[in-house]
């Protein structure tokens, strides 16, 4: 008797764990049951993958979608909605919202605002201070919560932790992997005055290489000191790239496709403040040493580390400009076009946007194309050309750093836990995005 199925992706080619072929992948009850050749097989719904490209669902590790407090920027819904255009299928969201998501109430708070408005997947860091350093063993088994962040430099209040003595009591205090903006605030404020007002080309001077470097080297002395296990957020520097390439044991790494893509100074000579973010778009010199830390296996994830701000507040002069650009939306294809001009392999892309997530937050059932995970699926067409617009981004603020850029890659459909969320450009199911589930929390 042929196997029934609520849904069969059909004709197109997979990459997954097993390598790269022509395959189906079966669906019943929000899992994947089969992939392989199901032509017998019966289905509720057919999805017509011939010519297509399917992958396991793209998961963006750092956004920040700005709800609440900051909405006029960015809210969840918007932010969710941004990345199934995308082809993204869940997200991590960042704890730097007014309040600030450093006790149980605000994560729970954002939990439930979450709830039947965001399309994608989802989960939320906490915060680690100063003030809740005790408590982060606690904070970090919450449902819904995929780790602490920690501002070493680049915030205010009280998400910036500084010293080392603040950063070695969160580590202290956490049994999950931390994860890391690591930029030394004592030289981020020695160096402030380097600034030049409306000449965003001082941006790479004010936070220079060594800024990155010698706090990620701080960062790694302390995780060895306490045996705490750290994640490097959107590393930027070949000093970095060189350092955590020999310190793999305690160190996971984030790039992002700005700082893959962008080089100083064109982009801010180009861009102005719209090429402006923490830490800094740098010269070739440094981006090559990141496609080094890919081809090497230095690199463990993608993340966007989408964070809008508006076009008014992103036109005021340099320094009073704020950092910060979306980019959830544009992940896939901007990393795609990478792929079509040979500088990055389709399983490479994969290992860094689902596998290596799985294995680095510990993602009970997400980040593979397997019997039992989640039917999430990013399906894509490798050869279409598109021309990514301003006017075609879903983010509040409306716009990209990337407008005009013509790509050939694009995202296609995304599927979430079976369903078919977007297609060809479309939302074209209700929100119905959950809360991410961990291996290390399942107990919780």
């Amino acid at each position: 008797m042929a196997e029934t199925y609520d849904l069969v992706v059909r004709g197109g080619e997979v990459v997954n764990h097993a390598g790269r072929g022509l395959a189906d992948v079966g669906v019943r009850g929000g899992k994947v049951i089969a992939v392989g050749d199901l032509g017998r097989a019966s289905a509720g719904e057919v999805f017509d993958a011939t010519g297509l490209t399917v992958l396991p669902g793209v998961i963006d590790s750092q956004v920040h979608f700005r709800e609440p407090g900051l909405e006029w920027k960015e809210d969840l819904q918007t932010g969710g909605r941004s990345a199934v255009l995308g082809g993204v299928t869940a997200v991590f969201e960042m704890p730097n919202t007014e309040p600030t998501t450093t006790d149980a109430e605000a994560l729970a708070d954002k939990l439930a605002r979450a709830a039947g408005r965001m399309d994608c997947d989802h989960a939320f860091y906490v915060g680690g201070t100063h003030e809740n350093a005790r408590f982060l063993g606690e904070l970090e088994r919450l449902p819904g919560c995929c780790g602490i962040k920690v501002f070493m430099g680049a915030s205010t209040g009280t998400l910036l932790v500084a010293d080392d003595e603040g950063v070695e009591q969160v580590l202290l205090h956490v049994n999950r992997r931390a994860a890391f903006h690591s930029e030394d605030e004592y030289r981020l404020a020695e160096r402030r005055a380097l600034a030049r007002t409306g000449d965003w080309t001082s941006h790479e001077e004010v936070r220079d290489a060594e800024s990155a470097i010698r706090s990620t080297r701080r960062l790694v002395r302390l995780a060895r000191k306490v045996g705490k296990r750290i994640h490097v957020l959107h590393v930027t520097t070949a000093q970095e790239i060189d350092f955590l390439a020999a310190n793999k044991d305690v160190a996971s790494v984030e790039l992002t496709p700005q700082h893959l893509t962008l080089t100083a100074p064109e982009a801010y000579e180009r861009l102005k403040g719209f090429a402006q973010m923490n830490p800094p778009i740098r010269g070739i010199e440094h981006q090559t040493a990141l496609w080094r830390g890919i081809e090497m296996g230095v690199a463990d994830v993608m993340g966007s580390d989408h964070a809008p701000h508006t076009r008014e507040e992103k036109a005021r002069p340099y320094p009073a400009s704020p950092s910060g650009m979306p980019g959830v939306q544009t992940l896939v294809p901007v990393m795609l076009n990478h792929i079509a001009n040979g500088r990055l392999t389709l399983e490479r892309f994969v290992d860094l946007t689902s596998h290596g997530p799985n294995r680095v937050f510990g993602l009970a059932d997400k980040g593979r194309m397997a019997e039992g995970y989640d039917a999430d699926l990013t399906i894509v067409d490798l050869k279409a050309r598109r021309t990514i617009r301003h006017e075609d981004m879903a983010n509040r603020a409306g716009w990209t750093p990337f407008d005009g850029m013509e790509v050939t890659g694009w995202p296609m459909a995304t599927i979430i836990r079976g369903r078919v969320v977007m297609r060809e450009d479309e939302v074209v199911a209700p929100a119905l995005g959950n809360p991410v589930r961990f291996l290390e929390t399942l107990a919780s």
